[in-house]
């Protein structure tokens, strides 16, 4: 019978092994590091939404007469259910009817007829209805959202999908959080994100372990973004065997534990 020793040995070669492993995946697992060295951070107003071709618009025009802000509103319409018209509220909750942006960049606005709207933001596109409104309705009140908001996550997270966004600023991390954030198989130093821009695909590959990152235009995110995290080294070399398989190391370590302190 071998020594123990013997079987010591390997056994603290395995121990070594891992221990050197967990203090570099210290540094690749976590978010935002060298914060302290950031000097500053981008202004998330001036990375917000501007509105695109295809995008679906809800504004409404208030004010104190009501009645005469009225003809600038779409009619309001309901959930149908039970097979009712869809133009009537039959059930649900009544709805502003959207404004679809045309591949022009453009609406076709009540009263006012066709309106250029591409490229402007949400409180940009307010204030030029509110000039135009302003000649036929005394202090008009316009509200604009943009209802289309959705990111896709993709790849090493935890629930990836497709999320709508009531909010007008969407930061990639919260965009992860969405998705459960990253697995620990996910590739923190090269996630990928692509965006279209007028009518081009543009793309970025983000390092969320360094702070600078915040800085990046990619950093918030647009319409339609899609957020893709790449499996690590690790991953792609295991593709073919069980992502379980560190927990049998951990139980073999255990059962060579338990031969040591058999055989003395």
């Amino acid at each position: 019978m071998k020594s123990p020793q013997f079987i010591k040995l390997p056994l603290l070669a395995i121990l070594s092994v891992l221990f050197l492993n967990s203090c570099v995946s210290g540094k690749k697992i976590t978010y935002f590091q060298n914060m302290e060295q950031l000097e500053q951070l981008a202004d998330a107003s001036k990375t917000g939404l501007s509105i695109k071709p295809n995008d679906l618009l809800t504004i409404s025009v208030s004010a104190y007469n009501m009645e005469a802000a009225q003809p600038f509103n779409l009619p309001v319409v309901g959930v149908a259910m039970g097979g009712g018209d869809a133009g009537l509220r039959v059930g649900g909750t009544p709805q502003l009817q959207p404004f679809l942006v045309d591949s022009d960049g453009n609406i076709e606005f009540p009263q006012l007829g066709t309106v250029q709207v591409a490229g402007l933001n949400r409180q940009e596109l307010a204030a030029k209805l509110k000039a135009s409104i302003s000649e036929y309705v005394k202090e008009p009140i316009v509200n604009v959202r943009i209802v289309n908001f959705q990111v896709s996550v993709l790849g090493e997270v935890n629930r990836p999908g497709t999320f709508s966004i009531p909010d007008e600023y969407l930061s990639l991390p919260k965009a992860l959080g969405l998705a459960g954030d990253m697995s620990i198989y996910g590739m923190r130093e090269n996630v990928l994100v692509v965006r279209e821009e007028n009518g081009q695909k543009k793309y970025a590959y983000l390092d969320l372990t360094d702070a600078d990152v915040m800085n990046s235009p990619y950093y918030y995110l647009k319409q339609n973004d899609v957020v893709y995290v790449e499996p690590n080294n690790a991953q792609k070399q295991g593709a073919g065997y069980n992502r379980n398989a560190t927990v049998y190391i951990s139980i073999a370590s255990v059962l060579i534990s338990l031969a040591i302190l058999i055989t003395r």
